[in-house]
């Protein structure tokens, strides 16, 4: 499939009629910008709070026109008062249309970001995302007890719960307190060396996230940009499960180090990982590589081992892909147990098998994203007798 280009994309929103002009939106200047990643497209249009509703519907017929063209696999439009440095002078002051859409500029965009936005995060030397084309299959407790384990390998680390229907870093490090606000930023909470934020932090338990695609995306560009994170050497995000507004947001507003996939090895779960990878590839985000989660369940009585899900399938993932398997991860009741207690297994037992697979794992997350790479045809696992 041929990727859409951004000229062609602008063309074709020619069909689309400004309202208040009766002039083509491209024509009425109305068009700030087009951000293309991959099959991933978000235009930016021009409006003013005053209009903002008026302009709904046409940013609606948008959306639907960009998802019809050849090589879009997902868009999004979304209103904006800002005005980049690169768009088009409109007369007397005023933005196309006859509309006042446009605010004074507040500085030179930086480049690459959608709708002239300066990418989030500037303080941060790697981000990295850990993500799963499905749910269920342990993606939160790899990310935390991941995060953790850089924590203990000397390095300054926070993490982002970028999960905003079913937040799970509260629970999984033990904190349940609103973060503190100074001045116009909230100060992220810390628990086990870490520095974390999660929307879970801010709204009940218990409380329904009936949130549209464009709340959810504004609430992970506060969560980074409005969020005190200071200095970090790297930033793991543990992303919802699924290929949609969160992944597209981080894709774009954040300068991503790479992505790692969790999977299980049974087939029905390779094939969603392997929808994560595509899409990453498709927003040009390296992928660091696959860790296989619930790899295998060995009995504490008796160590007896039984492959639950299958065995050794994300690693022939991984082959045939061309990515790097980077490790299995066992099905043990204290992984789970930790989790639920708020205690990670990497922190609370240090010592143990399950803490010194996280560890390996860690390990190599970290050369790769640092530049210290050193080629391996198999990740780290543990063998327990």
């Amino acid at each position: 499939m041929v990727d859409a280009s951004p000229d062609a994309l602008r063309a074709a929103l020619r069909a689309i009629k400004d309202p208040a002009s009766g002039r083509d939106i491209v024509t009425a200047a109305l068009v700030e910008a087009i951000e293309v990643r991959g099959g991933l497209v978000q235009a930016t249009l021009l409006t003013d709070r005053a209009h903002a509703a008026a302009m709904e519907p046409v940013r609606r017929e948008v959306e639907a026109l960009l998802m019809r063209q050849p090589g879009v696999t997902n868009a999004k439009a979304i209103l904006t008062a800002h005005k980049s440095s690169t768009a088009p002078a409109s007369p007397a002051g005023h933005g196309p249309g006859g509309h006042s859409h446009a605010a004074p500029n507040r500085g030179a965009p930086s480049p690459g970001a959608p709708g002239g936005k300066p990418l989030l995060l500037p303080d941060v030397k790697a981000i990295v995302a850990v993500a799963s084309g499905k749910g269920g299959v342990g993606k939160s407790t790899v990310a935390v007890n991941l995060a953790v384990s850089l924590v203990r390998q000397g390095h300054k680390v926070g993490l982002l719960d970028a999960d905003i229907y079913g937040p799970s870093l509260p629970r999984m490090v033990g904190l349940n307190r609103k973060p503190e606000v100074r001045g116009d930023k909230m100060i992220p909470l810390q628990a086990w060396g870490l520095s974390c934020m999660s929307i879970g932090f801010l709204v009940d338990e218990e409380t329904p996230m009936i949130w549209r695609g464009p709340m959810v995306m504004g609430a992970l560009e506060q969560m980074m940009g409005q969020v005190e994170w200071g200095a970090l050497d790297i930033l793991v995000v543990d992303m919802p499960p699924g290929t949609g507004d969160a992944q597209l947001t981080m894709a774009q507003r954040v300068a991503l180090t790479g992505a790692v996939i969790v999977s299980t090895p049974q087939d029905i779960a390779l094939i969603d990982a392997r929808r994560g990878v595509r899409m990453f590839e498709k927003t040009k985000v390296p992928v660091l590589g696959l860790v296989e989660n619930m790899s295998f369940y060995c009995c504490p009585n008796c160590g007896h081992r039984a492959d639950i899900f299958g065995h050794g399938g994300a690693k022939t993932e991984a082959a045939r892909l061309g990515t790097e398997f980077l490790g299995e991860i066992p099905l043990l009741l204290d992984i789970r147990v930790a989790a639920d207690a708020g205690t990670p297994i990497a922190a609370s037992a240090p010592e143990s098998d399950a803490a010194k697979a996280y560890g390996a794992l860690a390990a190599r997350v970290w050369e790769k994203v640092s530049g210290t790479t050193v080629g391996r045809s198999s990740g780290p696992r543990i063998v327990i007798d």
